[in-house]
């Protein structure tokens, strides 16, 4: 017996001896250290980490599970050497840290409101070449951008039709990437989309804080902050639609204190499938945050964007039935280049306030033939081999400042702020001649009419806010918000046309007061409810407001008013454990003298108040984990969209839907990780049916009476699949994408075309193949 207790204890000795001591570092991706962080062995033995990140830990086997809260758990091998263990964030949507609602951090159960966040895990998961890929998970949300032919130029569709209206503001770190009323629907192509660490889309108005255009949604364009360390990136990319793409970055921090980001690309298509869609673009970012102390930092950054694209614009029915995406087009381009600088000095003044200082320069110059300004003529519907169009270029430049204070106190917090925007712009549009190719229906040449003004004039565009948004919870639980902002536009119009034609020197002046009510009620962390009120506007285009104004000497100003809107919204966000998750939002977004483009009889574009329209819908987010390496997420919308009150050339379409505003909008996907670093994922995305016309039906000929025929104009909606696969190998990341899998015939976007009696097509991208390869360092 006594020998059996000494062969036991020694056997014990021989086991303990046999362990072996780990230490570690555990770190975020940007070498922050993570506190409290917890390593686990399969035998359950285990340690956390200190308040520099540090631990230790003695073991019989070096398989362990590193997780944290926020970060996702990953499986490690120790190694008898240091071990630095990085942890990539996690989607936490009830305890996410969600700063579009205020300017200021917020958690996601305290914003009264419908809002998707991609977080800088999904943005690394889903190897967007095309912002269209990440905006479009969030519920609600379609931005139709086609590879095949668009050149990164899009349509947009939140709680709206399809268009190009200003209804969407974007912002980026918070900030306006455009002025008001010079087309922000462009602001996109002056976008980098390497810097991307975050994007926020706060739905429905958000006028109480942004001010004007954000109606739909506003999009908050997150950028990347400096390494601790020196790391960074660089990729490649490529695929068979013409597409390459070449992208570096790199970032340090000096003396902890001193940050330094560069990142941008260089991205080109040449012979796509679609005919004249050839492009270029280069981007680059600098950034330098300066973290002086606890309390002071200063944030600097510069982008600047060179964009050249050809227009190939839609194609007519006949060829899109017949899968023949050769454009009319030969000459028409884009041309932009974006300089934006932005300066942001934050200070603690103590527990309870907090002021931030902000400058905005922008120096923007786009200059543009124009594919939807081109018309071919016609003599009894038969091509005359002539055409007209326009050449145009718009340059503006802009000097903002923005202050913003919060102070909390017990149970709530104030915020106040001040902006203004002084925007000086240049604009010109004179007319071209066109020649067409009668066999080919092609614009093949054009000549320009020196001095043959559409528009000639400078514009002052000063825009001045203020604002105030106050929070109180008296119960933990309960939060209310409400806020107000008032808005002065003016626009110092001069006309340099002389004596010739167009509306006289003037200035215009609109404002708006801009309330938001809301109310967040939390039965826990992982249910809450919210309910909010609130109104948004937006003013008239500049170069909209003076095209269509009287084209006499000495004219005066059309008369458009400012678009406005009521929204009425009630939600709730459920998580259950780490398994599932749910957003659910309902939602009315009643306007007023809403801006809509028809085209006259002459082909021409014009812009109208459309009286009173409604838009009300459901939206809804789901993420579902089925097991640790497999989940599904779908983001869906059902909504109406109608005309309550309007009449165009004297008839009512009062109570019809609106045109090229789908009712259900979805994208759902499956992802499954086989392995630790390969992840696989099938992605649907569905747009129902819609009206291209007003209600459905337009004059698509005439009987032998001289009768107009009236016939149905409608787009039969698409269903489309994509695959991607993903792949880390040490620090490689490798992946590859097929576009279009069932390789569906499908439109982005589908129009009336009421000069042409057609629908014409903005075509989706046929079956592609994407493959990219990122080294990281």
């Amino acid at each position: 017996m006594k020998k059996l207790i000494v062969i036991g204890l020694l056997m014990m000795v021989l086991k303990i001896s046999a362990q072996t001591i780990y230490k570690g570092k555990v770190v975020d991706k940007n070498n922050n250290p993570i506190i409290g962080a917890t390593i686990v062995s399969a035998a359950k033995k285990g340690t956390a980490t200190d308040i520099e990140g540090n631990f230790t830990i003695k073991l019989n086997n070096a398989s362990v599970k590193v997780s944290a809260v926020g970060y996702e758990t990953l499986k490690v091998i120790l190694v008898t050497e240091f071990n630095t263990i990085a942890l990539a964030d996690k989607i936490e949507d009830l305890e996410e840290v969600i700063v579009s609602a205020s300017r200021e951090t917020q958690d996601r159960r305290e914003v009264p409101a419908s809002i998707g966040v991609l977080t800088a895990n999904q943005i690394k998961e889903t190897k967007a070449f095309g912002i269209e890929q990440l905006v479009n998970q969030v519920p609600g949300v379609f931005m139709s951008s086609s590879k095949a032919s668009s050149n990164e130029q899009h349509f947009m569709a939140v709680r709206s039709p399809i268009s190009t209206k200003s209804l969407f503001l974007y912002v980026e770190d918070g900030l306006p990437i455009r002025p008001v009323a010079v087309f922000n629907h462009n602001a996109l192509l002056e976008m980098n989309n390497t810097t991307f660490k975050k994007v926020e889309v706060l739905k429905g108005p958000a006028s109480s804080i942004y001010g004007s255009e954000a109606i739909g949604g506003s999009f908050n364009f997150i950028t990347k902050n400096p390494r601790k360390e020196l790391g960074g990136s660089l990729g490649f990319q490529i695929n068979d639609l013409g597409i390459t793409r070449l992208e570096a970055e790199a970032s340090t921090t000096a003396n902890d204190k001193y940050g330094f980001y560069v990142g941008g690309h260089y991205i080109q298509r040449n012979n796509g499938p679609v005919g004249h869609s050839d492009y270029e673009k280069f981007a680059i970012t600098f950034k330098n945050v300066n973290d002086f102390s606890e309390t002071l930092k200063w944030t600097n950054s510069v982008s600047f964007i060179d964009y050249r694209s050809d227009m190939a614009g839609s194609i007519s029915e006949d060829n899109f039935q017949n899968e023949n995406y050769d454009s009319e087009q030969t000459f028409t381009e884009r041309v932009a280049r974006a300089l934006r600088f932005r300066s942001t000095l934050d200070k603690q003044w103590n527990d309870n306030n907090k002021t931030s200082f902000n400058f905005i320069y922008r120096n923007n110059l786009m200059d543009q033939i124009p594919s939807y300004r081109v018309r071919q003529n016609r003599n009894i519907g038969v091509l005359t081999g002539t055409g007209t169009g326009e050449v145009n270029s718009n340059k503006f430049r802009s000097y903002v400042g923005l202050v913003q204070h919060k102070l909390t106190f017990n149970k709530g917090s104030l915020i106040i702020g001040a902006t203004a925007d002084y925007s000086p712009q240049d604009y010109v549009a004179e007319t071209i001649d066109v020649v067409v190719d009668v066999a080919s229906r092609k614009n093949i040449s054009y000549t320009k009419n020196d001095g043959d003004f559409i528009l000639n004039y400078q514009a002052d565009i000063f825009n001045y806010a203020g604002y105030t948004q106050f929070e109180i919870s008296p119960i933990e639980s309960l939060t209310f918000t409400g806020a107000i902002r008032f808005d002065k536009f003016t626009y110092d119009y001069d006309n340099l046309i002389e004596g010739v034609s167009g509306v006289r020197d003037t200035k215009v002046t609109y404002d708006s007061f801009a309330p938001k009510l809301g109310l967040n009620f939390n039965l826990n962390k992982n249910v809450g409810f919210y309910a909010n009120y609130s109104r948004g506007f937006t003013p008239p285009q500049t170069s909209t407001l003076f095209r269509n104004s009287k084209s006499t000497t000495g004219g005066t100003v059309f008369d458009l008013k400012p678009a406005k809107f009521n929204s009425y919204e009630v939600g709730t966000y459920v998580k259950v454990g780490n398994n599932f998750k749910a957003d659910v939002a309902l939602y009315i977004l009643d306007g007023n003298d809403r801006l809509i483009s028809i085209r006259d009889d002459a082909g021409d574009f014009l812009q109208l108040n459309a009286g009173e329209t409604r838009s009300k819908g459901v939206e809804l987010g789901l993420k579902y984990n089925f097991l640790e390496n497999l989940s599904i997420a779908y983001s869906g919308s059902y909504a109406t969209h109608t005309y309550l009150s309007f009449f165009d050339n004297n008839v009512d379409y009062s109570n019809t839907a609106m045109q090229t505003a789908p009712n259900y909008l979805s994208m759902s996907s499956i992802n499954y990780k086989p392995i630790e670093k390969l992840s696989l994922t099938l992605e649907h995305e569905q747009v129902g049916s819609y009206n291209t016309s007003f209600e459905g039906q337009a004059v698509i000929g005439v009987d032998a009476a001289g009768n107009d025929v009236l016939g149905t104009t409608l787009y039969d909606g698409h269903h489309v699949f994509n695959f991607r696969a993903n792949y880390e190998y040490h620090d490689f990341e490798i992946w590859g994408q097929a576009l279009n899998v069932f390789n569906k015939l499908y439109a982005v976007r589908a129009s009336y075309n009421r000069f042409r009696g057609e629908n014409s097509y903005s075509i989706g991208n046929p079956r592609a193949f994407h493959f990219g390869i990122k080294y990281n360092f």
